[in-house]
């Protein structure tokens, strides 16, 4: 016994289909409102009046940084212009995901010799900013955003939704 294709029929699965169709866009479009906030900073214009001072006292310094991950330690090196290790008086390292912020992690790094600090790190493959901060002589902060590309391990899951 076969039954007839009627309009109402059509009209219940195109209804259903873009009923779909609109309720998985909904769905997308709160997890990436949701996921990150937009905000960097309280008032851009307060922040963008002490920028370039703070970019060329940060230049005037001439620090180069480096960050690797190695047999699960992250590494960090320092360097100043003449290629001598530099010596901060504090340094911050908080490692984030391009995409969200569960995964970040702020690490305590532990001098390790001149100019190279490091700390245990168990970081999930895929793409990682790491924003270096550290206190010069003289009260200059420099900063620096590093990217990270760790590679999974094969057969390894990196992201979903």
């Amino acid at each position: 016994m076969t039954r007839e294709l009627t309009g109402r029929h059509v009209l219940a699965i195109t209804l259903a289909a873009f009923g779909l169709i609109i309720g998985v866009n909904l769905i997308m479009a709160v997890k990436a409102v949701g996921s990150f906030p937009g905000l960097e900073t309280k008032s851009s214009y307060i922040a963008s009046q002490h920028f370039q001072a703070e970019r060329d006292a940060q230049q005037q310094l001439g620090w180069e940084a480096g960050l690797r991950l190695v047999e699960g330690m992250l590494v960090l090196t320092l360097v100043d212009a003449t290629g001598a290790p530099a010596s901060p008086g504090a340094i911050r390292v908080q490692l984030r995901r391009p995409t969200h912020q569960r995964d970040d992690i702020e690490l305590e790094l532990i001098p390790e010799a001149a100019g190279r600090w490091s700390a245990p790190a168990r970081l999930a493959g895929g793409n990682w900013n790491a924003d270096v901060t550290a206190a010069a002589p003289g009260g200059v902060h420099f900063r620096q955003r590093l990217f990270l590309d760790i590679e999974a391990p094969r057969g390894a899951v990196t992201g979903g939704l």
